[in-house]
């Protein structure tokens, strides 16, 4: 696919501009599209939807986002959350992230178990505390950088982490997981 990118923009010049996603910012938007809950099979869709709002963004004049990454991290959890929404996919989330996890590497019993617990553990929380918690610990943002692109008190941020850490861990001793 990059081959065929790169014809398109020899033929065509200036007129083609880069991706606006380099390799590292669409495997970070990968993982949380994949953690938010959307299919395997859908994650290329949902890749190009942030590159389509980071093109719509900028031909519509808008600033640039300050960091990139943590913009498209942050639309992506938001589509992840449509998507979820939209599709009511809780009961096999813990299915996809098992198998999400064996395909980028063989683990042994015990790590399948606790992602099992870990994918079941998510989807049973809240929309906003799920997302907080994606951002904060797969996506890597820091509590500022959520607050900002959340538009929400970094205090809401700190909260909603608390909370959602704290029902995850219980839900974890709850099925002796942990």
């Amino acid at each position: 696919m990059a081959v065929l990118r790169g014809k398109a923009r020899r033929g065509q010049g200036d007129a083609v501009r880069d991706d606006p996603l380099d390799a590292a910012q669409e495997r970070r938007v990968r993982a949380v599209l994949a953690l938010g809950g959307v299919p395997q099979a859908d994650l290329p869709d949902g890749v190009q939807q942030v590159r389509l709002r980071l093109l719509e963004r900028t031909a519509s004049g808008q600033e640039a986002p300050r960091d990139v990454s943590a913009w498209a991290a942050v639309v992506a959890s938001n589509l992840a959350m449509d998507w979820h929404r939209a599709r009511r996919r809780q009961d096999r989330l813990g299915e996809r992230l098992a198998a999400l996890r064996q395909a980028e590497q063989p683990s042994g019993e015990d790590t399948s178990v606790i992602s099992l617990a870990v994918a079941q553990g998510l989807d049973e929380l809240p929309d906003a505390q799920r997302q907080v918690l994606v951002l904060r610990f797969y996506a890597d943002l820091p509590v500022r950088g959520i607050a900002e692109e959340l538009g929400i008190p970094e205090g809401t941020v700190k909260s909603r982490l608390h909370t959602a850490v704290r029902a995850l861990r219980a839900r974890l001793h709850e099925d002796e997981v942990v």
